[in-house]
């Protein structure tokens, strides 16, 4: 098998950012190829790294190029794995099971690129439960940002509806009838051995990771005396308008460059 965050094959990918470079990378991961993409300022610097965990399944929520260049324009090195099973990567996305490791792997992608030490987790929606577990079975990040960011799977059973019929198909029923698969999927039991500062933003009125998603994490943490920030924002909902979207992208990145592990 080969060692997991082994680099198997680079390819360059269309930058909408002249100032950043994108290589789309395949990697190893448990004994598959899994594939992400790779921001890089053309400028050199000792940049820090930042892990960009994307949103959806499969398909639905993808990285988007012009995500992670606008995180690498603030002066970081930023790796976006897509997940096992997308986009030509090998095996089957299994909503926040052995996939958890493709962005646990992908932390060691990262670090042959970015020579500094200090890697940040920055998440959204789905996301947000990867990075979770990414800060709890890792000792190296810096930082954690989560925006909009999944914290309990059963919450999600409970208020996605339209989701319901997949996570039955893919954790083998809902959380009355297969609850081993839900338990085993939950960081909350193991948030104690997160050791990195967390940021939470989330908007109050957001339909489909609800509010309630936030308040556990933020109370999770606050009662083993862990460093925790909340950005709420009562007027935004899971999307939040472009403007605004890119003055919290611009002082999250600010917020994580402050942090000490």
């Amino acid at each position: 098998m080969k060692t997991n965050g082994e680099i198997d094959y680079l390819r360059e990918y269309p930058s909408p950012n002249p100032n950043i470079k994108l290589t789309e990378i395949t990697y190893w991961s448990e004994g598959l190829r899994v594939k992400g993409l790779l921001a890089t300022p053309i400028a050199k610097a000792n940049y820090e790294g930042i892990l960009y965990l994307r949103g959806g399944m499969q398909g639905v929520g993808m990285v988007r190029p012009a995500r992670i260049a606008q995180l690498a324009s603030h002066g970081f090195i930023v790796f976006a794995p897509y997940y096992r099973g997308v986009r030509g990567g090998e095996g089957k996305d299994e909503f926040v099971g052995e996939d958890r490791f493709d962005a646990i792997n992908a932390v060691d992608v990262l670090k042959h690129f970015c020579l500094n030490k200090r890697i940040h987790l920055f998440a959204f929606s789905r996301g947000g439960i990867m990075a979770l577990w990414t800060g709890i079975l890792r000792d190296d990040i810096t930082s954690i940002v989560t925006w909009g960011g999944v914290s309990d799977i059963k919450f999600t059973y409970e208020e996605r509806v339209d989701m319901r019929r997949m996570m039955k198909r893919v954790l083998g029923g809902s959380p009355q009838k297969n609850p081993i698969v839900y338990e085993e999927r939950q960081p909350m039991p193991r948030v104690d051995e997160i050791k990195a500062p967390v940021l939470i933003i989330h908007g109050m009125l957001d339909d489909n990771v609800g509010f309630k998603h936030a308040q556990l994490l933020e109370n999770g943490l606050k009662t083993l005396n862990k460093h925790v920030e909340t950005w709420y924002y009562p007027e935004y909902t899971h999307f939040f308008p472009s403007d605004v979207n890119r003055k919290v992208v611009d002082s999250a990145c600010q917020w994580m460059k402050l942090q000490q592990l």
